[in-house]
């Protein structure tokens, strides 16, 4: 939806290398400016994230560009599962209880998973791992919705309706991994509403001063219906991933101020 597509611009700005960002027109506008404003060629495709990767890889092909697109290459798995790292290194070398994650593309579930293998292999921790929790919204989870049905793989989901754009993945290569990883660590699928993504966003800001993403806010939303729920216990270390500031969605969360005379 932008973050990755403007975070390779400005690498390839660094570089000196041609960057070609494929986004769906729907994407936040900030992510468009970001990309553009790094010296990308930006493309806008009618349709989600899926349709701009198609494009994305027909071009590639014609071109002979280098595709980085999610889980094409293994660089986005290496650096994403320093976050495993880093939440172990951070609690002293122990392993978190429960780790909910917003899940469109779901590279950061699959590269943790790896991380803690590895951790293992070395010596840093046990065969412990944490529970990982899916979190999707209830108009775009094809994750949660395969999970639940007891599928290995997870059917496209039709007609998505979400506001938050980090979440309209209908569908991702890494589908088989992410399920895997849900039911050997004893995992679990949750779906949030919009409204609830918009009111949580807003109560974490208020009591925390983190001003989180929508999709940021759909873990808090989550570890509060698991909670509930009772598969979450009071003295467990859960971990709710912040993965994008709010102010590159500020315009979903705008509300009407009093103007002084």
């Amino acid at each position: 939806t932008g973050n990755a597509g403007s975070a390779m611009a400005a690498y390839a700005a660094r570089a000196g290398l041609d960057a070609q960002v494929f986004l769906p027109k729907e994407s936040p506008a900030i992510m468009k400016t970001e990309a553009a404003v790094y010296g990308a060629h930006v493309t806008l495709v009618d349709g989600l994230l899926d349709r701009a990767g198609a494009r994305s890889r027909e071009q590639s092909a014609e071109h002979g560009w280098f595709d980085i697109s999610t889980l094409r290459e293994p660089y986005r798995v290496e650096g994403k599962k320093t976050m495993g790292y880093e939440i172990v290194e951070q609690l002293g070398w122990s392993v978190p209880d429960v780790i909910l994650y917003p899940t469109g593309g779901g590279t950061g579930i699959i590269a943790m998973w790896k991380a803690f293998a590895e951790m293992e292999a070395l010596g840093l921790i046990g065969p412990q791992r944490p529970r990982f929790v899916c979190v999707q919204s209830v108009g775009c989870a094809p994750i949660v919705r395969a999970f639940e049905a007891g599928l290995d793989t997870a059917p496209a989901w039709e007609d998505v309706e979400t506001v938050a754009s980090g979440l309209r993945a209908p569908a991702t290569i890494g589908d088989y991994l992410i399920l895997r990883v849900l039911r050997e660590s004893g995992g679990a699928g949750v779906t949030v509403t919009d409204d609830e993504m918009r009111t949580t966003a807003r109560e974490v800001a208020r009591l925390e001063g983190l001003f989180v993403s929508l999709e940021s806010a759909a873990t808090y939303v989550a570890a509060r219906k698991l909670r509930e729920r009772g598969e979450l216990r009071g003295d467990e270390r859960v971990v709710a991933f912040n993965t994008a500031a709010g102010v590159k969605h500020a315009d979903l969360m705008q509300s009407e101020l009093p103007a002084a005379d």
